[in-house]
């Protein structure tokens, strides 16, 4: 089966674009027990299993499963042994995110475009292949330790890429409703947004499309700055976080000292009924955070008409924002690791193509009295 594109409603103005992107193709997790984070994600995320690697297939260092909603592919990668690179992320880093794929119609041809612009390499082009054709594969580095692939899957009819067999279990819960990567938030170090910017735009060519200061995003105690990094298409979306000075530590600050290093802080999920969806998630046992009811007073009147009634959205926490194009529903859940670190995001665009300036105070004391409880604020 063909991954398709994970193209959104979200898009922003095409242009002579040297590195067209597709989409996500997968994230990959380098996580502690690959076995049973699958079943987590399953069980209270709602995937199907997909595929696997490991000894079995020939894969000796590590075990690889791959689990799917819709278009939202995830691969729960761990190590057989110590002493590598992935058994070395995890003792560092905790189980996070390793791998941000991007789906290419020429990965030869996008290694090349990134590498020639200062991108620094990760792996050189190479093909995989088995009875249902090849995949070209190649790969840059980005913050922290955190990589690029450039996936062509063009040739290729299996289920997921050379080296897996398809992981077919008995156990598979039905989907939760979500259904592709809106967009993946990054946290890098002080003063090193503008750098990472730099880099989005002159190694992949993507526009910086939102800028959020610390007067926007602040509250009395933290503040940070982000910028929002897309490719031509809108496809992919890349918002870069910094902290911002403050009276206390920032929830950057936070996941910079517990995942020692820039990395991936959350990855924003697209549903087309978040009340729905986030029903079914909170009875699979996921935690949200939740803001105070007074945040629903008056709501209506800055955001104006919704389609939905505001009682269900006040009782499951969820955020409501708006732009000049539409609104949007939003919720973040609590960190998923022991670490204070990885979250996950379920968004619903109506017509909106931002990403919930209105609620940034909101959510952010939402955040800490969260660190406030760990004694991290």
């Amino acid at each position: 089966m063909n991954l398709t594109t994970t193209a959104t409603d979200n898009k922003v103005p095409a242009t002579a674009d040297f590195l067209p992107l597709n989409g996500t193709d997968y994230v990959e997790f380098y996580v502690g027990n690959a076995k049973q984070a699958a079943h987590f994600y399953k069980s209270a995320f709602g995937f199907q299993s997909l595929a696997y690697a490991g000894p079995e297939t020939g894969q000796m260092d590590r075990v690889s499963y791959v689990i799917r909603q819709n278009k939202l592919t995830f691969m729960l990668t761990t190590p057989l042994r110590a002493n590598n690179e992935i058994a070395d992320h995890i003792a560092k880093h905790g189980d996070g995110v390793k791998i941000l794929s991007l789906m290419v119609d020429d990965a030869t041809d996008a290694w090349h475009q990134t590498t020639s612009r200062g991108g620094k390499s990760y792996v050189e082009p190479y093909k995989l292949s088995d009875e249902n054709g090849e995949i070209v594969i190649s790969g840059i580095h980005t913050y922290g330790e955190t990589v690029h692939l450039f996936i062509e899957r063009k040739n290729y009819n299996g289920t997921f890429m050379p080296g897996f067999r398809k992981w077919e279990t008995l156990y598979n819960p039905p989907s939760a409703g979500l259904l592709y990567v809106d967009h993946c938030v990054g946290n890098v170090g002080w003063n090193q947004m503008n750098p990472w910017v730099k880099f989005y735009e002159e190694v992949m060519g993507f526009k910086n499309i939102l800028s959020f200061d610390d007067n926007d995003i602040s509250t009395e105690y933290s503040a940070l700055m982000s910028k929002v990094m897309s490719n031509g298409n809108g496809y992919v979306k890349f918002p870069i976080n910094e902290p911002a000075e403050g009276k206390k530590k920032s929830q950057v600050e936070e996941y910079l000292d517990f995942y020692n290093g820039e990395g991936v802080q959350h990855v924003a999920i697209a549903t087309a009924n978040i009340v729905e969806t986030v029903t079914d998630l909170q009875n699979r046992g996921v935690e949200f955070l939740k803001v105070p009811e007074s945040y629903y007073a008056d709501v209506l009147d800055r955001v104006g008409k919704i389609d939905e009634d505001l009682k269900p959205l006040s009782e499951l926490g969820i955020l409501i924002d708006k732009d000049d194009e539409g609104y949007l529903l939003q919720i973040f859940s609590k960190p998923l690791e022991d670490r204070p670190t990885l979250f996950f995001e379920i968004i619903q665009r109506k017509g909106a193509k931002s990403f919930g300036k209105g609620n940034f105070k909101a959510l952010f004391e939402a955040l800490e009295r969260e660190q406030d409880l760990r004694g991290n604020l």
